[in-house]
């Protein structure tokens, strides 16, 4: 198949992604092998009702595929020996040593909890195995926040993420707050922000610049509009609907925005075993270690999830039926899923329905970008699908 005949096929994806009935106002799109980006599309708007076209350096919210970033300076502590995985992360960062486990909830609505029996470590917080979860994706975190008047996630606070186990740490897998937890660590380790150490060790060898915790006034000026699908599938634009710029906190676990083009550069350095334009970021061992499945090990998986705030995520799962593990800090399907992706590949996803994968086998990776809540959208999620399906048909 000629590049041309790729090109139209993935232009394809993305027009009929917007311009179906109920379809995303925009969507950014590109794929990567070793070397270079070999697809790059931008179609539709940044905001619905503006004449705001989408181009390729529009500026995401990516929320969670902010992860992998936090992930890479947690192992770059690990290979300068400042930190061991099987630690108590309570070394690092004593507060997370006051975290209860849940027990239910008395007669009043008030929350029974109890000590969990060996401390959270760092492991657990890598493969979110710790018992913390989000209050969209759990209905017993989201009433303990509501009776302790804990503040979302999206407040980008540290009160935000001192919430409550759901379980013993090492008994499930449970996504959450964990990787907010990792930023406090590196930050503590580096005596840094952790938009400074990221600016340090990976946007600088990696020649990253629209990327940050802010906006920049530039950045800012692209900034794509974050819309709401009600359930009646209508869209509606939310332009104030932005996290605290300046943060509070540098969440690890979903505070950066950026462009595509950027993440892509991430992905690039993933593919080269740790290696960028303008310095290495990661050994070679280390994205190894990074790119395996921790969950197996420990008779566990990582699977769906249940919504408890449907304005902010529809319950779901990717590839059900795929079975699925995580590693440092991406899902890995086990086995190759539908759209072509081969087994122990790696990907994960961000609530506005960002969307990014990883083949280190094929050496390829993907991101896929839009701006619409709730997550896994029923326009945005199937394009993303369909994307990465037509790369690999088309390869």
């Amino acid at each position: 198949m000629t590049q041309t005949h790729q090109r139209v096929a993935l232009d394809a994806v993305l027009a009929q992604t917007t311009q179906r009935h109920g379809g995303a106002p925009g969507v950014v799109a590109m794929a990567t092998d070793r070397d270079d980006n070999f697809y790059e599309g931008a179609v539709g708007t940044r905001e619905l009702g503006r004449d705001r076209p989408m181009t390729t350096d529009s500026v995401f919210a990516i929320f969670s595929t902010t992860k992998a970033l936090t992930g890479t300076c947690v192992m770059q502590l690990i290979e300068e020996g400042r930190i061991r995985l099987d630690e108590p992360a309570g070394n690092y960062v004593p507060e997370i040593d006051r975290l209860q486990v849940l027990d239910g909830f008395d007669a009043s609505g008030q929350p029974r909890t109890r000590p969990p029996k060996r401390p959270i470590t760092v492991n657990d917080l890598m493969l979110h195995t710790s018992g913390l979860c989000y209050e969209f994706f759990s209905a017993d975190d989201l009433r303990y926040r509501t009776a302790k008047g804990i503040p979302t996630v999206v407040a980008c606070n540290f009160d935000a993420i001192r919430t409550v186990l759901l379980h013993e740490p090492g008994a499930a897998w449970t996504y959450g707050v964990n990787i907010d937890w990792l930023g406090r660590i590196v930050e503590q380790q580096r005596g840094q922000r952790l938009g400074a150490v990221m600016a340090e060790r990976i946007f600088g060898p990696l020649g990253m610049k629209d990327i940050g915790f802010g906006l920049t006034e530039t950045m800012r000026s692209r900034r794509v509009t974050i819309h709401d699908r009600a359930a009646d599938g209508r869209l509606t634009p939310l332009p104030d609907l932005v996290l605290p710029d300046p943060p509070p906190m540098d969440m690890g676990g979903h505070g950066l925005y950026a462009t595509v083009g950027e993440y892509m550069k991430f992905i690039r350095m993933i593919l080269n075993q740790g290696a960028g334009p303008y310095g290495r970021v990661l050994r070679p061992e280390t994205v190894d270690a990074m790119s395996r499945d921790g969950l197996s090990a420990m008779g566990l998986s990582a699977g769906g999830w249940t919504t408890s705030i449907p304005s902010l995520s529809n319950s779901g799962e990717f590839f059900p039926g795929t079975p699925k593990g995580w590693a440092y800090t991406f899902m890995t399907n086990r086995e190759p899923t539908p759209s072509g992706r081969p087994a122990h590949s790696l990907m994960w996803a961000g609530l506005a329905n960002c969307y990014y994968w990883i083949d280190r086998a094929s050496g390829i990776g993907g991101y896929w970008a839009t701006q619409i809540l709730p997550f896994q959208d029923a326009a945005a999620y199937p394009g993303f699908v369909e994307f990465e399906s037509a790369i690999y048909h088309h390869r």
